[in-house]
């Protein structure tokens, strides 16, 4: 009669694993490879014109750490809105035959959060563009 051993019990429950390892091994490698390639490889010779700054033309005149308008918050709140109702709205209407009346009414009370949303973003001035 064959005796499994201890070692061979756990390489048994484990062997699913082992291959999970070998992908985590194998990208980490990748990555770092590709890091030390790009540092290796890269020219760098900075000077004044490379470290000067460009976005906008000028020199920082004020903290990086200013609080932003309101506007901003509504405008990505907004967009947020939009998003979602796209994303979740069509896989929706594809398959409504099959969701019945449950999936139906879901996106209904959903629809109804976002109308809440968006009559909040209206009254609160975010499609007026002054």
């Amino acid at each position: 009669m064959y005796r499994v051993t201890e070692n061979q019990k756990f390489l048994m429950y484990n062997l699913d694993y082992i291959f999970i390892m070998i992908f985590i091994v194998i990208g980490a490698g990748m990555a770092i490879a590709m890091y030390l390639l790009s540092k290796i490889l890269s020219p760098s010779s900075p000077d004044s014109e490379k470290l000067s700054a460009y976005e906008c033309g000028f020199e920082a005149f004020d903290d990086a750490r200013s609080k932003f308008d309101v506007k901003f918050y509504l405008v990505s709140i907004l967009f947020i809105i939009f998003d979602l109702e796209i994303a979740f709205l069509f896989p929706w209407a594809v398959s409504l035959s099959n969701i019945g009346a449950l999936g139906f009414y879901s996106m209904m009370f959903f629809l109804f959060i976002l109308t809440v949303g968006f009559i909040y973003e209206w009254k609160n001035g975010a499609l007026d563009w002054e």
